[in-house]
């Protein structure tokens, strides 16, 4: 059976390129396409894809958001991260979010459709460059945030990641491709849940847990 994608990135002329691109793959059927993570989720909603080809940074709503929408209402639903972003944070909350796998924009076609073939029979793929990174991770001994607080949700660990970092909201709402307000919201929720009074003591606690190192 031919394998049903969608495609959801903000760049038209990059969405193009992939709509092409499965167009013309044997095995691969274009099954529709958004310009931001809102439009994903009314397309996969209607199209029910067996993979979105997802980026992370688009408006109205991130990639991320958007995946783990796409995924509660369609959980067989493979989503492939294709995005410019290599950073730790970044792959770690894909993959909390539910995705199969991520590669970068750099990755050749042919790398693309194995990517795609692969998540759509249930396997999980990293490109090399991330998969390097992730060795490198946890080579090192460093540990995601999930174990340390497990009160807070996913988004909360991810944005707890770049305050210990250093990071102000406005640098985390750019890196996650959030607004400014959704970062200060989760940010009041994080220091209730850690009992600590701001930003410095929640930085200490991150930290004393193997946080932003």
């Amino acid at each position: 059976m031919s394998i049903r994608v969608v495609v959801a990135d903000d760049h038209p002329v990059f969405r193009n390129g992939l709509r092409i691109l499965v167009e013309e793959s044997p095995g691969l059927t274009y099954a529709g396409e958004a310009a931001d993570g809102r439009q994903a989720v009314e397309v996969c909603a209607a199209a029910e894809p067996d993979v979105v080809l997802m980026d992370i940074r688009m408006p109205e709503v991130s990639g991320i958001d958007a995946t783990r929408r796409i995924l509660a209402a369609r959980p067989q639903t493979a989503v492939l991260m294709l995005t410019m972003l290599e950073d730790d944070t970044s792959v770690f909350a894909a993959m909390r979010a539910g995705a199969r796998g991520y590669i970068l924009k750099g990755a050749d076609e042919e790398q693309i459709l194995r990517a795609v073939t692969a998540v759509a029979a249930g396997e999980v793929i990293f490109g090399a460059a991330v998969a390097a990174r992730m060795a490198a991770f946890f080579q090192g001994g460093q540990r995601s945030a999930a174990p340390a607080f497990p009160a807070l949700s996913a988004r909360e660990h991810d944005i707890l990641e770049l305050i210990a970092g250093g990071l102000s909201n406005p640098a985390i709402a750019q890196r996650l491709a959030l607004s400014e307000k959704t970062v200060r919201n989760n940010v009041s929720s994080i220091f209730a849940k850690l009992r600590v009074a701001d930003r410095a003591e929640a930085i200490v606690r991150a930290r004393d847990a193997g946080l932003g190192r």
